[in-house]
């Protein structure tokens, strides 16, 4: 997520600012409807020390798991955000999965790690030290799905782990986007160590209203379209200083990184491994991003979201059953085949 705008002038415009930029456009859009006998199964919140950082997992354990699914979140790497998303996507597997979605170092709730930052590749190595750690050991294949700035770590992962069997990248931010005047706003705040520490302040400093106040401005800031689980991680993560200044000293790490053109060699060789789903209107991965792809990496799962759940998908409970659908879907074939 991110924002459309550079204003400092107040912290709620800020943060309104910040947020709606990848928001959804808050149409209702339905969903194919399953008749489910059995209650969802929630996902649950864990800590777990990953390499010295104190990690958030948000999980779904399977009795009888065929493979693994690790879900890699997007900028702001903040796993509440996808618990509908996550809950989606494990009941419409049938439990044939477990499902952890790892949280990047330093977007928790609490200063874990006293204000330090963490560049781009801290977050990558990070990733691979939870794999080896946890996943490694066992038996089940893993499945990699990455949002955003998560589909761009997921291929990292990938170079090094022979267990990784298959990659879906949701929204993929790979490359810079010239055209993106949002982008180019965020890289000019991400740039001066003044202005981020300036912008992280005013944003903290809501989070010292009273919570029903909070929520009342981040529901009239968001629009209705926003779901309750993506209030509650606005309000426990986003309005941290440590978490809103890792989130700005990522960004810059990715826009240095992303100035590089894509390994096309590499998604050529495992072509076979990846699928990518594209939005209609979306400066992160724009549909140039689309069609170069389709060029340089033929016989690529490619598809185009067309039902206007933005980049910010697992914000609302239609994107977040819409993405869960699509991604069942991927998973279910690639099996079969």
């Amino acid at each position: 997520m991110t924002w459309s705008s550079c204003s400092l002038h107040a912290p709620t415009l800020s943060l309104s600012l910040f947020l709606t930029s990848r928001r959804s456009r808050g149409r209702d859009m339905s969903c194919p409807n399953l008749l489910l006998s059995n209650p969802r199964k929630l996902a649950t919140l864990r800590l777990s020390k990953v390499s010295g950082h104190t990690t958030e997992l948000l999980e779904i354990q399977s009795d009888k798991p065929t493979f693994h699914i690790l879900f890699i979140p997007g900028n702001p790497g903040v796993v509440s955000f996808y618990k509908d998303f996550l809950e989606s996507l494990y009941e419409l597997l049938g439990g044939s999965a477990s499902v952890t979605a790892i949280g990047h170092i330093s977007h928790t709730e609490k200063n874990w790690e006293h204000g330090k930052l963490f560049s781009l590749q801290d977050q990558i190595d990070h990733k691979v030290d939870f794999i080896k750690q946890e996943l490694q050991n066992n038996e089940l294949p893993i499945v990699l799905v990455g949002h955003s700035i998560g589909s761009y770590i997921s291929l990292e992962i990938l170079r090094f782990l022979e267990k990784v069997t298959y990659l879906i990248g949701l929204y993929p931010f790979l490359m810079l986007n010239p055209l993106s005047k949002q982008q180019s706003n965020i890289e000019n705040v991400a740039e001066s160590s003044i202005l981020s520490a300036l912008l992280s302040f005013s944003v903290a400093s809501l989070g010292l209203l009273p919570q029903c106040t909070l929520r009342f401005i981040l529901s009239k800031s968001l629009g209705s379209s926003w779901s309750d689980t993506a209030i509650d991680a606005a309000c426990s993560h986003l309005l941290q200083y440590h978490t809103f200044r890792n989130m700005l000293y990522m960004a810059l790490m990715e826009f240095r990184k992303l100035s590089e053109m894509p390994d096309w060699a590499f998604m050529r060789e495992n072509h076979e491994k990846i699928a990518f789903l594209f939005g209609v209107d979306d400066h992160w991965g724009p549909l140039q991003m689309f069609e170069e792809i389709s060029k340089r990496v033929p016989g690529i799962s490619l598809s185009i979201e067309r039902e206007g759940h933005t980049h910010s998908f697992c914000c609302t409970e239609a994107g977040s059953e819409w993405v869960a659908h699509h991604v069942a879907s991927l998973i279910k074939k690639k099996l079969s085949s």
